[in-house]
Parts: C-alpha cells; structure tokens; sequence
C-alpha cells in the first residue's frame, strides 16, 4: 500500500518508520525540514512514566494568574478566534478529577508502548542521538505542593509507574548539581527510568534511514488542498503538484485543524507556544546536571543532551504568533542560574519557540475519523509530549491502517 505521511516532525517520521518496516511504500510531504517544526527545540525529555495532564482540577485556583499575570509561566490571552473560545470551554470542562485520572491512564498506557517502539527505532537504525537514561527528578517548593503530588504519583503507581517521593538531601544524593538549591526544595518526585535525547537528531536520522530504505521526502512542499473520490482523499494538491495515494495520514501538529477543517473534520488542535534555550555545560563533576530536572513551579525542565543543557518551558495560548520576547528566554536563563548556577557561562542561548500541538483533555487523535474521508488517519494533537508519545502514536496508526476502527485515544 502507498502511504502518504503529511508532516516531517517526530510524529510523522515515527509514524513514516513504523509504515515502512510493515513493507509500505512512504512519502513524506513537509513544507520544511524534519524536526523544523515544534520538534527541534523541545524539552528533550522522554517522560514515559509522569504524565500529569495540563487539564487539571488545580486549573481551576490558577485562573486569575493565567489571565492577567505577566510572570505567569503559563498564559491565556483571548483572542478573535473561534477555535480558541471553543478549546478553551472545552480545556476547563476537562479540568475536573474524573477526566484527569482517565486521561492519565491512557496517557500513561500510550507512553509504555511509546518506549518499547523507541527502543526499536533504536535497535533498528542505531540513532546519534545524545540518548540518556538517568532519570528524572520533579521538583516542589513547598510541602504543600509536594502533597498534591502525592496524590499523582500514587495514581500514576497504581498503573504500573515506579516512582517515589524523596527530600532535599536525596535529590542532591540523585543530581549533585542541585546543591546549591537545597533550600529551595520541600523535596521531589524520582523517576529513575525515564530518558532524554535530542529530538532534532532523531528527526535526521530517521530521515536518513528512511531515505535509504526507499521512503520518498517531499520538503519544501506546501499543501494547498486534497482531490477527492466518493469518501476517499484520491490526492494532495501540492506546490509539487498532485501526490496520489492509497491512504494518507495527517502529522501536522497545530496546522492539523485548518487542513482537517478543509475536510469536514472536527480537529481540537490549539498550539500551545513554548520556548526553549540550549546551552554548552561546565564539564566539571557536579556543574551541570546529568538527570533530568522538572522545576514544577517555574513549569521549566532542564535536560542533558550530550555536552549541552536544554532548558525549556512555558505555554501559552496566543495563536500561532513565532516571535520570541526576550523577556521569556531571560526568564529560562535566569532559572538555570537560579538551579545550576554553575552548569554554564549562558553565553550563546540558542533560543527557539515551537508551537505544541494541544487538545483540551491533553490526548492525541489517533486514527479514522468518522467525519474525514476513510483513508485519511490522523496523528496529532500530542500537547508537550510529542517527543514521549511519538512512536506508540505511530504503532496505533499503522495497526489502524489495516485494521479499520475508532480513534484511539
């Protein structure tokens, strides 16, 4: 079967790899690089275990800072915009217990299989990739914050996560680098087996393995619009003219819902904009971390990729606006000085800012949709955890793909 991948970030490459090892025949249209996309600067982080929704009870007492404060790491700015309106009811109708607990464990379940078709990828293609597997800490500045992660982790242990909570002094035992913030810590989450590696180069790899194995790339290439047949895509209109196809799967992060508009189809898929700095380390023992760190309050994660730092945060629901305020990426400098006050000079910041396909409950579509065409499949809407959910998204695509049924979740 001939499969055409819109999309070239890491959901759609993971999803081009898993079509190809099943004896597919791929194309790949992107109207830019691999991994140009929300996938090139994000958190590097590979959390398959803590996968706490944004659509959360404590949404709720955080309203008021997310509207009208300037500091907040997390903003919503209304906007003339029918999709954010309606994603934003539908993000608060989803912050209650109930739907978090049921997301989680989807989330959760997705993540699981995610790492055991990463390792796959990697068995397979042998990526460069700044690949770790040193854990990760969650820090919580007061205890009171640290009780109500209590409250998750317990959760996230009754569905198969091995977690637990730890002080001050243990968090520092796990990444001496943090000793500097001892007294800024009530304590952490510990999750010894989650990962971290460069996104950007598994993008490239994957590119490059794929190219090997036949997958044909169409970069540079803008979609303007589809060719139908009765209630099937017969073809993409491109600025390369038509690409046809016996399926099609739609990859496209936060541009999936004006395309899957185009079709007739439903897609709650608002980006949710975050920025991103990388930085070279001090080499010296205990400058720069070697687990991943999550700053719960500050909603900045810090992750090691080699011999450089990633620091990464925010989310803001502003629209697709690409530019990149200074005051932002002086607020993630300004929290590696604060945590890791010796783990870099700062000097070259590298800033980026992506936009994080969102829905309102924090699930990906996955799959047919009863409303679009019945060999159009889509795969997008991963929020934050593109990087994490990649490849157990794209084994769910390629199983629908030959076995029709509902979205998965």
């Amino acid at each position: 079967m001939h499969v055409c991948v819109l999309g070239a970030g890491i959901v759609g490459l993971a999803t081009a790899w898993q079509l190809e090892r099943r004896g597919h025949q791929v194309t790949v249209i992107d109207r830019a690089a691999p991994g140009a996309g929300a996938s090139g600067g994000n958190g590097a982080q590979l959390s398959y275990s803590y996968v706490q929704p944004l659509a959360d009870p404590s949404i709720w007492k955080q309203l008021p800072k997310l509207l009208f404060s300037p500091t907040s790491p997390l903003k919503l700015r209304p906007q003339l915009d029918p999709l954010q309106w309606r994603w934003g009811i539908e993000f608060l109708a989803a912050c209650n217990a109930g739907t978090s607990r049921d997301t989680t464990a989807k989330l959760l379940a997705l993540a699981a299989s995610s790492r055991t078709e990463f390792e796959a990828m990697q068995a397979d293609i042998a990526p460069d990739c700044d690949f770790s597997a040193t854990g990760k800490l969650v820090l919580y500045a007061s205890s009171a914050s640290l009780e109500g992660a209590r409250a998750q982790l317990e959760l996230q242990r009754t569905m198969g996560s091995e977690q637990r909570i730890v002080s001050p002094d243990e968090c520092i035992a796990i990444e001496p680098a943090l000793a500097g913030y001892r007294g800024q810590m009530a304590g952490a989450v510990h999750t010894p087996s989650e990962c971290a590696a460069d996104c950007l180069k598994v993008c490239a790899e994957l590119m490059r393995a794929l190219q090997a194995r036949g997958v044909r790339f169409l970069l540079g290439t803008d979609v303007h619009g589809f060719a139908r047949n009765g209630h099937q895509v017969a073809a993409m209109n491109t600025s390369q003219g038509d690409i046809e196809a016996d399926a099609f799967v739609m990859a496209l992060g936060s541009a999936s819902h004006k395309l899957g508009r185009a079709l007739g189809a439903y897609l709650p898929v608002y980006p949710l904009k975050g920025y991103s700095i990388t930085v070279e380390v001090d080499p010296s023992p205990g400058a720069a971390p070697t687990v991943n760190v999550t700053d719960s309050a500050r909603k900045v994660v810090f992750a090691r990729i080699g011999s450089r730092l990633r620091v990464a945060g925010m989310a803001e629901l502003v629209g697709h606006d690409a530019s990149i305020p200074a005051t932002r990426i002086e607020t993630l400098a300004a929290a590696t000085r604060a945590l890791f006050p010796h783990a870099s000079r700062l000097e070259e910041l590298h800033p980026w800012t992506g936009m994080r396909p969102a829905t309102p409950k924090g699930l990906p579509i996955i799959g047919r949709l009863d409303s679009a065409p019945s060999n159009m499949l889509f795969n997008t809407g991963h929020g934050a955890l593109g990087f994490t959910l990649a490849f157990g998204s794209a084994l769910r695509v390629a199983q629908a793909l030959v076995a029709p049924s509902a979205p998965t979740p």
